[in-house]
């Protein structure tokens, strides 16, 4: 997992032209993206000003929340003919700005290039010598802070109570799992494989693991995994999967909705069986949960997430893709679950 800057850039020098690969939204997808909803493309890298850096990029997220950006029904939106953009490790391979140094490297919402220049604005010195760099995409970044928030605000757990958590071997998901343990909850994770099942239950430590996909009655399988009925759902996923899971939900208990992927690519709008006598007869609570609503706290949730990591009480799985031009392949694989915790692009 380690990366080692270069070497002096290969004496790349500020009035020499660079080319970089650029991934361009090409159409908006419909249903389930393509490959061929993107396009690979050059472009040259204007000559460094006062005050920028060049940037390399060495590890770039891949995330669900991207496919809402790409319809166009997330705000701000991609542009087709733009530049794709999420969150990235970068390195500092050039510098004209007093507070970045060539050979560190940083964090921010970055565009899918393989170098670009930045005016230094929202850019995120990381450490890496402190945890591995991928860290900073996952478990003590966006993805760490999102299962910290939105369980601990929305779910307010309690010692004793049963938290589910669907996608429990993804990125937010795996991590909720594991604070409710923390927090003293049995932890009960839906996946959709068997090696999932495994993973979830032996590394992250959940108390069970149902297999939605070869479950035949997914609401039997929760009354028999959660003898007191479910307190807390952190839901990733929504569709029938949440359905079964609200139905399941003790009077007062708490949902925080923190992503629906079974809805992602739909092309028609999802109908549920209607919640809302179940939500009034069990008090329950439901809400939607962004992690920008949290921006002033960042500093509070990366602090205590940090300590658990390093006192050995967090752990976390990555899924390595090699290569810029497989970006669009691997935010693809997301929807088929092809991912163990974060999907990250190594360039």
């Amino acid at each position: 997992m380690d990366y080692k800057p270069m070497d002096m850039f290969q004496h790349h020098t500020r009035h020499q032209m660079l080319q970089t690969n650029v991934i361009i939204l090409k159409t908006r997808p419909v249903g389930l993206p393509k490959v061929s909803d993107f396009q690979l493309t050059t472009e040259e890298v204007p000559a460094l000003r006062a005050g920028e850096v060049l940037l390399k990029a060495v590890y770039i997220s891949v995330d669900p929340y991207l496919r809402g950006k790409m319809s166009g029904t997330k705000v701000p939106r991609f542009e087709v003919g733009q530049a794709i953009a999420s969150k990235v490790i970068a390195e500092v391979v050039d510098s004209n700005n007093d507070n970045f140094s060539q050979g560190e490297f940083v964090s921010h919402y970055l565009d899918w290039k393989e170098y670009q220049l930045s005016d230094g604005m929202g850019l995120v010195k990381v450490d890496a010598t402190a945890a591995p760099l991928t860290t900073a995409l996952g478990v003590l970044g966006i993805t760490g802070l999102s299962a910290y928030f939105a369980l601990l605000d929305i779910g307010q757990p309690k010692v004793g109570e049963t938290l589910v958590v669907s996608g429990a071997a993804g990125a937010v998901g795996s991590i909720a799992g594991q604070l409710g343990k923390l927090m003293g909850c049995r932890v009960v994770g839906l996946v959709g494989t068997d090696e999932k099942a495994a993973l979830i239950t032996s590394k992250f430590g959940f108390d069970e693991a149902i297999n939605y996909r070869t479950t035949p009655d997914l609401p039997a399988a929760l009354a028999a995994a959660c003898p007191q009925g479910v307190d807390i759902y952190f839901d990733n996923v929504g569709g029938p999967i949440s359905d079964a899971v609200l139905a399941s939900l003790n009077p007062y208990g708490r949902v925080a909705a923190c992503g629906a992927i079974a809805n992602y690519n739909d092309t028609e709008p999802a109908l549920s069986p209607s919640m809302l006598p179940l939500v009034v007869y069990k008090f329950l609570t439901i809400r939607g949960f962004l992690i920008a609503d949290y921006a002033a706290r960042f500093p509070e949730g990366l602090a205590q997430l940090a300590l658990w990591l390093k006192q050995g009480k967090l752990t976390y799985a990555e899924t390595i893709v090699q290569g810029f031009d497989r970006l669009p392949e691997a935010f693809i694989g997301l929807f088929a679950g092809q991912n163990e915790g974060k999907m990250i692009v190594k360039i």
